[in-house]
């Protein structure tokens, strides 16, 4: 990766002073600087892409700048923090202290940006829209819940359920961290019209899931050695996992019963999901892995999973067991990576027409 320092570099814009030379365009129509061929081949980039994010301070932007300071296909713009103005990424994100000098701006020029994340708490994005017009050929990649619905021209960003949509498109929607282990942990059902009773889904996340902003529950004191259920049936992510299944199997008519639970861990999600299911076991494995065969980080595993074989990945891993009428589907991610930045990335690395997982060749850390 190159770095740039603000985004006031005069060196980002393009002589005209207007959008930098050569964006992408959604057509896939060359443009100066960097080439395009076919939504979803891999494109000739003559030049980086250039990355702003807003909202910079926080954990999912944290995730984000770990993976683009060493992504081959990118240029970091700027990183936007009102309150760290002046102050290097490493002085709020410790880990990258020795990867980058750049520093936090609260100035930005969305003209010279090619893709801009936006970081910052939910609802905010609207409001960021409100105030700041999007240059036309700017890419958005927004992993607040603003746009999940699919308002406003988003796309949901879930690639294992709409891979070539998110090909074509120029605004993402990134799904929930709760959502995505959940989904993957469904869609093969859904997609077949075999979600026939309710769906029960015990899911268990780790402290970081709550934000950067300390809380009673995210203490450690109060979360160490403890466990807790909370907004039991009424978490925010059922909405976009209850359109999502419904989209797929158009008739199913069950509740999707979600219990959600603190761990006295920081980072990763177990989702425990069984639902009442025709399919002997050999023929749900076989379903999910031809679901997923193509998929570049949804894997369907033969053993029982566990969280230390996704974390500080962009994976999810999948396993099932068949028990009498039941089908337990255990589907574990990373929530700030699979969950959160991780599949930012992959999303732009998609509308980019770049490799699926350039920047996200990351091992678990096992210990």
């Amino acid at each position: 990766m190159t770095e740039t320092t603000a985004i006031s570099d005069n060196r980002l814009k393009s002589p005209s002073g207007d959008r930098p030379a050569g964006p992408l365009s959604p057509s896939g129509v060359q443009g100066g600087g960097m080439s395009t061929d076919v939504p979803g081949t891999v494109k000739s980039v003559n030049r980086p892409i250039r990355v702003g994010i807003i909202g910079g301070a926080g954990y999912t932007a944290g995730e984000l700048l770990r993976i683009l300071v060493n992504h081959p296909d990118v240029t970091i713009g700027f990183v936007h923090s009102e309150s760290n103005a002046g102050n290097c990424l490493y002085s709020v994100h410790e880990g990258l202290f020795g990867d980058t000098d750049i520093r936090f701006t609260d100035t930005f020029d969305l003209n010279a940006t090619d893709v801009l994340f936006l970081c910052s708490a939910h609802g905010k994005s609207r409001i960021f829209w409100e105030q700041n017009p999007r240059p036309e050929g700017l890419k958005v990649v927004d992993l607040a819940q603003d746009f999940r619905d699919e308002s406003e021209g988003y796309v949901y960003g879930l690639p294992e359920m709409q891979r070539e949509k998110i090909l074509t498109a120029d605004r993402i929607a990134n799904p929930g961290c709760f959502a995505t282990a959940i989904q993957l942990a469904i869609l093969p059902l859904a997609a077949a019209g075999l979600l026939k009773d309710d769906v029960n889904i015990t899911a268990i996340t780790g402290s970081t899931g709550a934000g950067v902003k300390p809380g009673a529950t995210t203490h450690f004191s109060w979360r160490n050695n403890n466990l807790s259920a909370y907004k039991v049936f009424e978490h925010q992510h059922l909405t976009e996992i209850g359109r999502n299944v419904r989209n797929l199997q158009k008739e199913y008519t069950g509740e999707l019963k979600f219990v959600p639970m603190r761990g006295d861990f920081a980072r990763g999600i177990f989702a425990s999901v069984h639902t009442e299911c025709p399919l002997t076991g050999e023929e749900a494995v076989n379903l999910y892995k031809n679901y997923y065969k193509e998929a570049a980080f949804t894997f369907v595993s033969d053993t029982p999973v566990d969280l230390k074989q996704v974390v500080n990945t962009n994976k999810c891993i999948i396993s099932l067991e068949k028990h009498g009428d039941t089908l337990v589907i255990s589907s574990v991610i990373d929530n700030l990576l699979k969950g959160a930045s991780g599949q930012a990335v992959q999303n732009m690395n998609l509308i980019f027409g770049l490799p699926e997982t350039a920047g996200l060749k990351l091992k678990a850390s096992a210990f």
